[in-house]
């Protein structure tokens, strides 16, 4: 095998380094993976708390995917994508099975920014309407239009926004731009929302993309009622919802899609992450009604690996995983265990401003003072630094003052355990002020 010396030096000379945390050529490198941990070319074991790029919450090659994938390259990797194939039509059964109702229609594409482009697509072409709302924390992919209504950042250099873009006030409660308390403010974040979308329309609305709960913008969750009342508001201006689901659907969140927990079914719902067990493909859904008009409207937004049999294979193998072993269910206990970790931690620290998210999906925000709430950047960046020399990996976001985990739902109590170990110790080391007091 190649030492990780020779792979970096091959990689500083051919590779891009335009990742989406880190423009280094740095190790460590990676050469396999099971279940909640990954192996690097040196033969370390590290924790994977970020699961792949949050593709891999099923666990790193899980047997049920790699069976399906093995039996796709035996009879049919990739297909026409003009014509059926039958991996695409048992997925878009077995999805629109899940999906409440009407949500039965449903496309397949290979990544969550495809699916949001398509969502985007279909809101316009079915409302004909043209400008699209995001919250300004939001994370939708990085092509054009998914770049344009990314507000969690991602945009430096890259020149104007897509035209028909515009940013919301996010449901930041912990930092509110108003200055608002929950739930005295009754979502007063909406109300300005829609106040400066009314004003600044210049054709018709189309059209609002949203997630249920922030991932990349800071592992922020909306309070209770803000989906649904999100939802009237669109419905008042004859604008389609659309969820993206691609981080907090299909389980992780400890419900089988993320907007279940305000009962709302939104217009239009994309799927993706671990959506292939590690393979890439998305999904975009809507109802039968949405599907009928636009669809005679010369929609077309499919590329040349489209419904591909291959990732379909994988997307029907991850079903059966989230169904048969109730990740659901599995996220919300992984999840409670690492909620009862994270709230001793911020017990015994004043450094944990902030603690929130669900299931297989939660954060803890770091400040220099609670009162203040400054953000712990520094800090942040240097428990990061020591977790991972320890074998510990999750992402940083928010400038590194949040530290996201996603644990894989295959994560045991033990691996939990020495997880929140590593963080701990961490922490306590680059605690300012020490332990709380009192």
């Amino acid at each position: 095998m190649r030492s990780e010396k020779d792979l970096l030096d091959s990689a500083k000379k051919y590779s891009f380094r335009g990742r989406v945390d880190k423009s280094v050529f740095s190790g460590p490198v990676f050469v396999r993976g099971e279940g909640s941990t990954v192996e690097d070319v040196n033969g370390k074991q590290y924790l994977d708390f970020n699961s792949g790029q949050m593709c891999s919450a099923l666990g790193h090659n899980h047997p049920t995917v790699t069976d399906a994938i093995k039996k796709s390259c035996d009879e049919l990797i990739h297909a026409h994508s003009s014509f059926f194939n039958d991996q695409e039509i048992i997925l878009a059964e077995r999805l629109g099975a899940l999906l409440p109702p009407p949500l039965e229609k449903s496309l397949f594409l290979g990544s969550g920014a495809d699916a949001n482009e398509a969502a985007v697509t279909i809101a316009r072409k079915y409302t004909d309407g043209f400008e699209v709302a995001s919250p300004h924390i939001s994370f939708h992919g990085l092509s054009d239009t998914a770049r344009s209504l990314t507000f969690a950042g991602w945009h430096s250099g890259h020149g104007p926004l897509s035209p028909g873009s515009m940013a919301m006030v996010a449901p930041y409660c912990y930092r509110c731009p108003l200055a608002q308390k929950f739930p005295d403010c009754e979502i007063a974040c909406l109300d300005t929302s829609f106040e400066l979308i009314d004003a600044q329309t210049t054709s018709k609305p189309a059209a609002v993309i949203t997630e249920p709960l922030f991932s990349a913008g800071g592992v922020v969750e909306p309070p209770p009622g803000w989906l649904k009342k999100l939802k009237q508001s669109c419905e008042e201006r004859d604008m389609l919802l659309i969820v993206d689901d691609e981080q907090t659907g299909l389980g992780k969140l400890g419900t089988m899609f993320g907007f279940e927990k305000d009962e709302v079914v939104p217009d239009v719902v994309t799927l993706a992450k671990h959506f292939g067990g590690g393979v890439s493909i998305s999904s975009v859904s809507t109802s039968a009604e949405v599907e009928e008009k636009i669809a005679s409207t010369e929609f077309v937004v499919t590329h040349s690996h489209t419904n591909d049999p291959l990732a379909c294979s994988a997307g029907v193998a991850s079903l059966d995983v989230i169904e048969g072993e109730d990740v659901p269910a599995k996220a919300r206990k992984i999840g409670a265990h690492l909620r009862e970790r994270l709230t001793w931690l911020g017990e015994q620290y004043e450094l944990v401003g902030d603690i929130r998210g669900r299931g297989l999906l939660q954060g803890i925000e770091l400040v220099e003072d609670r009162r203040t709430k400054t953000p712990a950047t520094r800090q942040g960046s240097e428990i990061n630094r020591r977790c991972l020399e320890n074998g510990l990996i999750f992402s940083q976001r928010r400038g590194g003052s949040v530290l996201r985990f996603v644990p894989p739902a295959t994560t045991t109590e033990g691996q939990m355990d020495q997880a929140m170990d590593i963080l701990t110790d961490a922490v306590d080391k680059a605690s300012v002020r020490g332990a709380v007091s009192g």
